[in-house]
Order: C-alpha cells, then structure tokens, then sequence
C-alpha cells in the first residue's frame, strides 16, 4: 500500500470524527452544523493536525457535490408563485453587498483600483462573498413559529434560491476576468455561451432522465447518471469556457431539480456527500483558516466586514420589498431573513482564495460571518414576529 495514501487515513478519520461531535454540539445550541465544522478545523489545526493534497482533492470534489444537492433541492415552483417580487429582492439584495464589499475592500486598501487591475478585481470579489444567502437557519426559525408560509417566509424562500443563481453567475463572470489576456467582453461572452449550451443540453436531459424515472423508479442508475451529467457539466464549464466548475454543479441540479427522481436522486447523493465529502471540505476549511498573519488592520476589517454583509443584505432585500410594495414590517423581516451565510459563501470564498483573489489572513473574517449570521438572524427574527400575527400566504391579499 503507498505510504503517503496510508498517513492520509488518520487525518481524514480525526475529521469525520470531530466534525460530527461539533456538529451535533452545533445543532443543541440551534446553529447549523457547518458552524461546528468550522470550529472542528481550527480545532484539529490547533492541535496540530496537518493535511495532505489528496484530502484538499476530496474537500474539492465536495463543493461539487454540495452544489449539485442544492441545485437538486431548488422548488422553481416557489420562484414562480412569487415571481417579479422574489427577483426584485433577489437582485438588490445581491447588488448592494456586492457594492458594499467592493466599497470596504477598496477603503481599506488605499482607493479605488483602475477597472480591470488585480486590485479591482479583488475588490469586486470580497462584495461577491458577502452576496450568498444561506436561509437554512431561516427556515428553521421561521418554522418553528409557523411563519413559514407567510408571504415574508415565501419571498425569502423564493429569493434565496435567485440570489444563488445570480451569486454563481457572477462568480464565474469573475474568475473569467482574473486572466489578463482575456477582454470581459469575451468572459460574457463565454459565460452566455456557457449557459445556452446548459439550456440545450438541459431539455435533453430532462426528457432522457424522464424516461429514465418512468423505466428504471428508485433504481441506483439513475442517482449514477445524475452524478455523470454533474460532472460532465463541472468539466465543460471549467476546462472549454474558463467558468467556476461549481457552477457546472449547480446548474446540472436545476436543470433536474424538477424531477419525479429528484428527491430520490438527493437522497443517494447526500449519503455521500453528507457523511464523507461535505464534512472534510467544511473541516479542511478550518484546518486552512491562518491566524498567523492575523493584526489589528485584519481584526478592524473583519468587524466591518461582517457589519457591512449584514447591513447591505437588509437594506438591499428591504428595498427591493418596499418596491414591491410590502410594509416596513414584512420588508424588515424578509432583509433580516435574508443576511444569513453559511455553505455557499464558504463556497465562494474557498474558490476564490484557490485562485489567488482574497488572501488567505483575511479568511477568519469570513468564518465570524458565518457564525454571527448563523446566531444573529434566529434571535432578531423572533424579536421581530414577537406577539404579531401574521397570516399564511394562501390567505391573504
């Protein structure tokens, strides 16, 4: 057996281990568990746990699987009952952190960059990682006080799974710019291109994965060939167009989402993914986290940072609401609803951190994002639906 393979086995099983008992130690005090897995990592880094390249490999293969289950487990349908007003929100709310990042990180870094310099294009980059939403806090806090199926819980249901859309489209818009020899004009045109060769060869699929679910019900070939096409797409947009691979993913499980397989396709990946792939990428995250190079300018800007992420998140999705003609209330609830990050923004930070876009000293004010956000959102929400009552969706005007 070769040696290296073999010294990889201990770290991978310390891990899984850790990232499960921080996990479930996550979930009892009401935070997600990529929370805990966060903290499991510089746990294992304070212990002086060290990885190799092929546990980076898998943590990478795991971002592929985490976004292929979250194009899975989009509900179009959600988007289309609530229509103009998710995209209104949807699109403020991924513009103004956009704004509000670039914003920080160029006042922070002496002015604004000349457009198209690598300083520009990091600075660009740090308001993307503040445009994610992770609403699965969301959803559980909403629940937990029936105000799921509220217009409020709705749009922000609606407009989280948009403002993925629009996160990842960007992203890719962004990472085709880090080349110098390449014109933005031709990463649009790349990104277009991209995505009409995704709309065509969505159709087929749809139709071949259709009759695959008619044919072959609850059979393991068809999670397989749901896993291919993933793949094939994560390649295609990474090696012919210059795209983000995750993109790839995520965009193969929307084209499926829709389904009659779909959950059962689900079902079989998240074996996998969430009980070997994801925990390694959310734990070697952690394990990479560098505090060595952490100072007082650092500390300044993650404080900010994280005030600017959540502030814009509310502002943006808050106007886009009052634009569509919700009260201050419901405007105010769907802004807070909204601010919470969690795997995608992960996700976006570890890509662009890959690709030499964010430095790695600034990593640690990401991870105080995730978890302020992951605290703050469930308590202000109950705050703010404290003694009101609001009807459900169907019900009301």
């Amino acid at each position: 057996m070769n040696q290296k393979m073999y010294e990889e086995f201990l770290p991978i099983a310390l891990i899984l281990v850790c990232a499960k008992l921080f996990g479930m130690g996550s979930r009892k005090i009401f935070l997600p568990q990529v929370v805990g897995m966060l903290v499991a990592g510089i746990f294992l880094k304070i212990c002086g746990i060290t990885t190799g390249p092929f546990i980076a490999e898998i943590a990478e293969f795991g971002v592929i699987m985490i976004m292929f289950t979250a194009g899975l487990e989009t509900n179009i349908e959600d988007v289309k009952n609530t229509g103009f007003a998710s995209l209104v929100v949807a699109s403020l709310g991924v513009l103004v952190p956009l704004a509000g990042g670039f914003v920080l990180y160029s006042l922070m870094h002496g002015g604004f960059a000349p457009i198209g310099s690598p300083e520009f294009i990091s600075a660009v980059f740090t308001g993307l990682i503040i445009t994610a939403t992770s609403v699965s806090i969301t959803v559980d806090a909403l629940r937990e006080m029936g105000k799921l199926h509220t217009k409020a819980g709705t749009i922000i249901l609606s407009a989280a799974i948009i403002d993925d859309v629009i996160g990842v489209l960007l992203l890719s818009i962004v990472l085709g710019l880090r080349n110098p020899d390449v014109h933005p004009w031709m990463v649009l045109v790349k990104t277009v291109t991209f995505f009409g060769i995704v709309a065509v060869s969505g159709v087929i699929a749809h139709y071949i994965f259709k009759w695959l679910g008619k044919r072959y019900p609850h059979n393991r070939r068809v999670p397989i060939f749901g896993l291919v096409f993933c793949l094939l797409l994560s390649y295609i947009a990474e090696k012919w167009f210059g795209i983000a691979d995750i993109t790839g993913a995520f965009l193969a499980g929307i084209v499926l989402c829709n389904l009659r397989s779909a959950k059962y396709i689900v079902e079989k990946i998240d074996t996998s993914a969430y009980m070997f792939f994801a925990p390694i990428f959310f734990v070697n995250i952690g394990l990479k986290t560098d505090f060595s190079g952490f100072s007082g300018k650092i500390l300044i800007f993650a404080i900010l940072f994280v005030i600017v992420a959540l502030l814009t998140k509310i502002i943006g999705c808050g106007i886009g609401a009052k634009l569509c003609k919700y009260s201050n209330k419901e405007a105010l609830r769907i802004g807070v609803g909204m601010m919470a990050r969690g795997e995608v923004c992960l996700i976006i930070a570890q890509k662009g951190l890959s690709m030499g876009l964010f430095e790695a000293s600034y990593f640690p004010a990401i991870i105080s994002l995730v978890i302020v956000a992951s605290i703050s959102t469930p308590i202000i929400l109950k705050l703010l639906y404290k003694n009101k009552k609001e009807a459900p969706l169907e019900n009301s005007i």
